[in-house]
């Protein structure tokens, strides 16, 4: 039997949703399998179920051509299925170890549990497939990057042959996903399989053997990655052709918005981490920061946002001091934030959608009278924001956390950009969205841009930053260390300025400000 997975004819409905209606996805032994589609087409639903987190209405599913019932994860477990979620579930005071064992630990024949074998084996498995995870480490001391392999590596230790990843490159800088795809192909090498959950085209040209396309809940079809074009594959999934290219008329700065001088910033064990930054953006224009996770662009959003303090240095928004004010009165000084952690910053999960819309407004008219929320004019503007940015909920009173992370991010940057603030912080603003998405946002900036507001954007995306940004500011060591434009560079001599060349290593002249 060539097939390792069947999921036939799978439907699963939620309340006032069909998730997936109908659809067939066939894995074949030894092959990386994308499964491709738009945010909330109902690819990590589909995936859900065949972990046996969520029981279908309708559909079978056949483990090497035998049907079976998986009613819950460790169902799942027994039949050699694990999953990588996009959010870990990691518990963060645990070491690696204890983490991997969690619920499967190995024990003494006193009863005690067996923490140097389980180091051992953890060791070597992580040895075997090249994941280079320290056994003994805590989860709050690693990367975001050897997290995820924490979770690899959980799945490996319960023996798993299929592998689902949800997403996995999301949260990854470019160094890491390049990591990531090796782990794969390694993966694959020892006779595993591996379903990809995916919207990043990139990789599924790089990567993947097949890819099956779920298009609002319906199977669009399958087809083989060497027989076909990015183009075609984000027709497929979006319903209509997409440009890669935003269109854009040549910024015309104005008057500078933020100023930043010899920004110093500490973390809580005193460490620099923004070491004298100095940094101008005008109204009228977009500059992206462009650097390799780690340089210091979280604490300098932090400080600029009033999320951290500043050590020294000045913050002026519209030439008036904002450094260290708390994030109230710095987006009352005419800032707009989408911050990088959508769940930690960005919502309140436990929240109904229309009033996380809310959440730099609700205090004032006309959503709220003597404090007292006016909730038809709250519902009123959500339900207007969410059919702009086209947020896929079953409704406004939705709460936040039941909804993909990609249509999350779109209810941040509707309430964020809807409010037209002078500045606008944009921080991996299409982190998790579609083509479609992204193309959409895209324009929205540019729209700001050219209403003369001022725009800061900061992503690890080099695509994005070449396309959408006016002047390039490159990040290194917590240093503004070049000015460029993306007309006088390319991926590559950004790529080096991110590492630390000087600009003539790279082949870059600096533009002026």
């Amino acid at each position: 039997m060539d097939h390792v997975i069947e999921m036939l004819n799978i439907r699963k409905e939620f309340p006032g949703i069909v998730a997936n209606d109908n659809i067939t996805v066939q894995v074949k032994q030894g092959e990386i399998h994308a499964l491709l589609g738009e945010n909330g087409a109902g690819k990590s639903t589909l995936m859900n179920v065949l972990f046996g987190l969520y029981q279908p209405e309708q559909g079978e599913i056949r483990v090497k051509g035998e049907k079976v019932n998986i009613t819950n994860p460790n169902i799942a477990n027994d039949y050699g299925i694990g999953m990588v979620h996009q959010h870990f579930m990691l518990v963060e005071p645990f070491t690696v170890t204890q983490n991997i064992i969690l619920g499967s630990e190995p024990t003494t024949k006193s009863g005690k549990i067996n923490i140097k074998k389980a180091e051992r084996e953890i060791q070597e498995l992580s040895d075997r497939y090249g994941l280079k995870v320290d056994p003994t480490a805590k989860i709050s001391d690693i990367s975001v990057g050897m997290q995820q392999r924490v979770e690899i590596l959980k799945t490996l230790y319960r023996g798993a042959e299929v592998l689902i990843f949800d997403e996995p490159t999301a949260v990854l800088t470019p160094q890491e996903i390049n990591e990531l795809i090796e782990i794969m192909r390694s993966l694959i090498k020892e006779g595993k399989s591996i379903i990809l959950i995916t919207h990043k085209l990139k990789e599924i040209m790089e990567v993947c053997d097949r890819c099956t396309v779920i298009r609002k809940g319906k199977g669009i079809g399958t087809v083989n990655i060497k027989d076909t074009t990015t183009n075609e594959l984000a027709s497929l999934m979006v319903g209509r052709e997409v440009s890669f290219h935003t269109e854009k008329k040549k910024a015309v700065p104005g008057q500078t918005i933020l100023e930043i001088e010899n920004l110093l910033v500490k973390d809580a064990r005193k460490v620099d981490l923004v070491k004298g930054l100095n940094l101008e953006v005008k109204a009228g224009e977009i500059v992206g920061i462009a650097g390799v996770d780690g340089n210091g662009q979280s604490e300098l959003i932090e400080a600029i946002t009033g999320l951290r303090k500043a050590n020294s240095g000045s913050i002026k928004l519209n030439n008036k001091a904002i450094t260290n004010l708390n994030p109230r009165k710095v987006t009352e000084s005419g800032l707009g934030h989408i911050p990088q952690d959508r769940h930690k910053y960005g919502l309140v999960l436990d929240y109904p959608v229309a009033e996380n819309m809310v959440l730099q407004t609700y205090y004032k008219k006309p959503y709220s009278k003597a404090t007292v929320l006016n909730f038809k004019e709250v519902y009123d503007k959500a339900e207007s924001l969410i059919k702009e940015y086209d947020v896929r909920t079953p409704s406004a009173s939705t709460l936040a956390r039941a909804l993909s992370g990609g249509n999350q991010q779109k209810a941040i940057i509707g309430r964020e950009v809807d409010r037209s603030p002078d500045l606008l912080i944009a921080a991996q603003p299409t982190r998790g969205l579609d083509v479609g998405a992204i193309e959409f946002i895209h324009k929205k900036l540019i729209e700001e841009r050219d209403k003369g507001k001022a725009i800061l954007l900061v992503s690890f995306e080099l695509d994005e930053i070449m396309d959408v940004s006016d002047r390039i500011a490159v990040m290194f060591d917590g240093k503004i260390v070049a000015n460029v434009t993306p007309e006088n560079t390319n991926e590559q001599q950004l790529g080096l300025l991110m590492a630390g060349s000087q600009l003539s290593e790279a082949g870059v002249h600096n533009d002026s400000e």
